[in-house]
């Protein structure tokens, strides 16, 4: 379905889009080949952990290879003369915050939808389709909620609706936890889902401004891939963690297995959006004011999109480029 999506918006990009350019500075090549090393290794080591599990030798050493790729980027950033993802950027303590908050979130959202499809399917026995259907709750939050997220954080600041977004992600998560079973209804469900999809339709478009509007216009490309990759980061997380959890207390079996090692996996998921509302208390409390007056051209109102396929918010600065400026 997204294929002949993608072939229509074509015209409508070339025609309507105005082409950016950056400052021309040089590619850092070594900073993108220890980054892209990296994340193989981590994002290798979490996905096969599952299967391989968490002992064997091919998850430790991939793991402990992205590791030590990952320090060896991090030396290498702070020597670069163009470094790939300049270190003063985690100077800013919405940077930071931010993107440890867009990690545990993503890792919450992620490995909720991963396992709520599959109980649909193994322990509620519905289709494919079916399935896809009564995801739904979750699907139509983020389409009505989060464009209308990112003007209200223009007026009360992002910090309390990050909070508050996390907080009714726990809320749904921990819901689904407590009343998933193998002949559980799915109106029962269907609250708690709806509570988790406004949560991380409250949080996902203030994240993104928190992150990317506070960054000087010459960084925000650079802050801006750098959150995308964070984000996609905690999603490797958010199916590697709960699955964990899911081995220790269930197993595909039979539908009251698969229930059990559901409900242990969506404890998981409420506890990571549970250390984001710590890790958001850790945003600085900015006044509409105060954003405005950093950079009135940046605003989550039309700035960031919707993803329909995740429900993530993508951010599209608008208004940086020098050319334009």
């Amino acid at each position: 379905m997204n294929v002949p999506l993608g072939l229509c918006a074509i015209p409508f990009v070339l025609r309507r889009i105005t082409e950016g350019f950056g400052q021309g500075t040089a590619v850092d090549l070594p900073g993108l080949l220890l980054f892209t090393l990296a994340a193989v290794g981590l994002v290798w080591g979490l996905v096969r952990s599952g299967t391989a599990g968490w002992g064997s030798a091919e998850v430790i050493g991939t793991l402990a290879a992205g590791t030590v790729l990952a320090v060896c980027f991090v030396r290498w950033q702070s020597r670069a003369r163009t470094p790939m993802l300049p270190l003063r950027l985690f100077r800013s303590r919405s940077f930071s915050a931010g993107n440890a908050v867009i990690l545990l979130l993503n890792a919450s959202m992620t490995g909720a939808v991963f396992f709520m499809t599959q109980y649909q399917q193994v322990a509620l026995l519905h289709g494919p389709l079916g399935a896809g259907l009564r995801m739904l709750p979750w699907g139509v939050a983020p389409f009505l909620i989060a464009p209308r997220a990112g003007a209200l954080a223009d007026r009360v600041g992002e910090r309390p609706l990050i909070t508050a977004g996390l907080a009714l992600q726990v809320v749904g998560m921990a819901g689904v936890a407590a009343l998933a079973t193998a002949h559980a209804s799915y109106l029962e469900l269907v609250f708690p889902m709806v509570v988790g999809g406004i949560g991380f339709s409250l949080a996902i478009p203030a994240v993104t401004k928190a992150v990317v509007s506070t960054s000087a216009p010459a960084d925000i490309g650079k802050a801006s891939g750098a959150y995308s990759t964070t984000r996609q980061l905690g999603g490797a997380f958010g199916v590697a963690l709960p699955a964990a959890a899911f081995s220790a207390a269930g197993s595909y079996a039979s539908p009251a297995a698969f229930s059990d090692g559901f409900r242990a996996a969506m404890a998981v998921t409420a506890g990571l959006a549970l250390i984001g509302v710590a890790a958001a208390f850790l945003l600085p409390d900015r006044r509409p004011q105060d954003s405005e007056a950093r950079d009135p051209r940046v605003s989550t109102s039309s700035d960031s999109v919707i993803d329909g396929s995740r429900g993530d918010a993508i951010d599209s600065p608008v208004g940086t480029n020098p050319r334009r400026r």
